[in-house]
């Protein structure tokens, strides 16, 4: 008798890890890579995320998804705070026109049509050869520290869901900090910049 109940017990267990709703896998930073090209620093980084099945049905009924990727360059000071040299945000928007049923995403004024959702949240996951400083924002000499995240920015949604979004986690995709590698390889060689 107890030993058919535990295995019942066991049974349900592997039955809720297995079924794909209630396995959530947390947000994160997979990769990240701040370098030089053409008289800039550019950053590469992959994000790793999903949307929960709240904010799929809000964006297919036509609500704006922000997302703002943060990236913060400090340098080390032993007699005050940590000084900040590159403070650089972006914020793409997916949106869903249900009238037409075109999907869009973009950031700042560029607008690209995409065939759906899951190609709108690749331009997301993935960001390629952003421009965030100019080459002499950093010294090769000097040592810094980069971190990154990306997070679904409520600020840009109207009050009433800010207040939503406060009550409710549904509404809290948000990736932890996550250190950046910078490349600095070759920029002595090359007689700094």
């Amino acid at each position: 008798m107890v030993r058919s109940v535990c295995a019942g017990f066991v049974w349900l267990v592997l039955l809720l890890v297995a079924t794909p709703g209630w396995t959530s896998s947390e947000p994160a930073v997979e990769r990240a890579r701040l370098y030089l090209a053409d008289g800039y620093w550019q950053l590469d980084a992959d994000f790793d995320f999903s949307l929960n099945p709240q904010l799929r049905q809000a964006a297919e009924r036509g609500l704006p998804l922000p997302f703002t990727i943060e990236l913060q360059v400090t340098r080390q000071r032993w007699w005050w705070l940590d000084r900040s040299v590159i403070d650089a945000s972006r914020t793409w928007r997916i949106t869903y026109n249900a009238l037409t049923r075109q999907w869009r995403a973009g950031a700042g004024e560029l607008n690209l049509p995409v065939a759906s959702l899951e190609q709108a949240l690749a331009l997301v996951r993935h960001v390629r050869h952003w421009t965030v400083a100019p080459d002499d924002a950093l010294d090769p000499t000097l040592t810094y520290d980069a971190r990154v995240r990306l997070r679904l920015d409520t600020s840009y949604m109207s009050r009433p869901l800010q207040i939503d979004a406060l009550n409710s986690n549904a509404w809290g995709l948000e990736t932890p900090w996550q250190t950046v590698e910078i490349g600095m390889e070759g920029l002595d060689q090359e007689g700094g910049r």
